[in-house]
């Protein structure tokens, strides 16, 4: 195992225990409802739908990962960083809650989602209340000694990344109904969807790290870029990669999915537009052909290649800091992971 590794390994055994353990205290704070209290600790993995403790696939915890990781490149204590990190965690397990809802989708991580367990209207109930905890967790950085001023800053980010979400899945629902998607489109849809989580993951762990101005927006800067690079290495798992790997036991196409890959093959071939995008979800005898068009066409190697670049841009911008320490090569260990993830 090379250093690098053993460094980016070592992180992880170190924060995510302080991550879920942050999580737990603000989800489980004051008196709740039992089966309110139960939803949230099931949909969050630590529980089952009994509200028995478990030990559930939860997520890689990869989002807060950058925020702690950013502020200590930076110079500063993670411990001040830690419940910001906390609410990035929940605030992006809040989207998850009512994206299965939006989406119809029934499973999440291999268990039924909230919504097929308890009707939408509760688990719409329950991801705002997961939307209000994670704004508390960031708040609660003050009570771990981070400068106050700092704070107000990272809640504005934090809340401006809440728009730039909210406005990425408008796109992406919009898309559902729609066979004139261009690829720009969906650049655009994923910079909010994706890529301003990752964004906001950093430039707050930068913030509550003491870092300058224009520190702060390099690592902004390398969020961005890092979670563009993730969604297209995700567009591409999602068409060709392995099933037993992915979890995914379908295709995207097979789901009707437009992602980058489908859309820069459909621009140039009109056979796809008219088969995929224009007839919706395939059935699974069509989608072999479909996705053989789609590489044909340049679509697999047009993703790849996109997903390169913006690794490349990520980089570019942790470069542009001028931090080299543990922490900052552990992100780009990290960001090397995710480029090269089969799942």
């Amino acid at each position: 195992m090379s250093s690098a590794n053993t460094t980016l390994s070592d992180a992880f055994r170190r924060y995510v225990p302080l991550i879920e353990e942050e999580m737990r205290a603000v989800i489980n704070a004051g008196s709740q409802p039992k089966q309110f209290n139960v939803m949230l600790n099931y949909h969050l993995g630590f529980a089952d739908s009994g509200g028995a403790p478990v030990s559930a696939k939860a997520g890689k915890r990869i989002r807060p990962m950058l925020t702690l990781l950013s502020c200590e490149a930076c110079g500063g204590d993670c411990r001040h960083a830690v419940p910001a990190a906390a609410g990035i965690e929940l605030l992006h397990n809040f989207s998850l809650i009512h994206d299965d809802i939006e989406d119809r989708d029934e499973l999440r991580r291999g268990r039924p989602t909230l919504w097929k367990l308890w009707g939408e209207a509760q688990a719409i109930n329950a991801g705002d209340a997961m939307f209000a905890f994670a704004h508390l967790a960031v708040l609660r950085s003050v009570e771990r000694g981070a400068p106050p001023e700092r704070v107000v800053r990272a809640l504005r980010a934090f809340d401006e990344m809440c728009v730039r979400l909210t406005i990425g899945q408008h796109l992406d629902l919009s898309f559902e109904s729609r066979s004139d998607v261009t690829a720009g489109e969906y650049m655009r849809m994923i910079e909010g969807k994706t890529a301003a989580l990752t964004s906001s993951a950093c430039e707050i762990g930068a913030l509550l790290g003491g870092a300058d101005d224009a520190t702060v927006q390099a690592f902004a800067g390398f969020g961005r870029w890092l979670g563009i690079s993730f969604q297209l290495q995700d567009d591409v798992l999602g068409i060709w990669g392995d099933p037993a790997i992915t979890g995914k036991h379908d295709s995207d196409l097979a789901h009707g999915k437009k992602t980058l890959p489908v859309l820069y093959a459909a621009e140039r071939d009109a056979r796809i537009r008219h088969s995929y995008l224009e007839a919706g979800a395939l059935r699974s005898d069509a989608v072999q052909p479909v996705r053989e068009m789609i590489e044909v066409a340049g679509g697999r190697a047009h993703a790849e290649q996109a997903a390169e670049e913006a690794y490349a841009h990520a980089l570019a911008a942790l470069d542009a800091t001028g931090l080299d320490n543990a922490a900052s090569r552990a992100l780009r260990e990290l960001a090397h992971s995710l480029l090269g993830r089969k799942s």
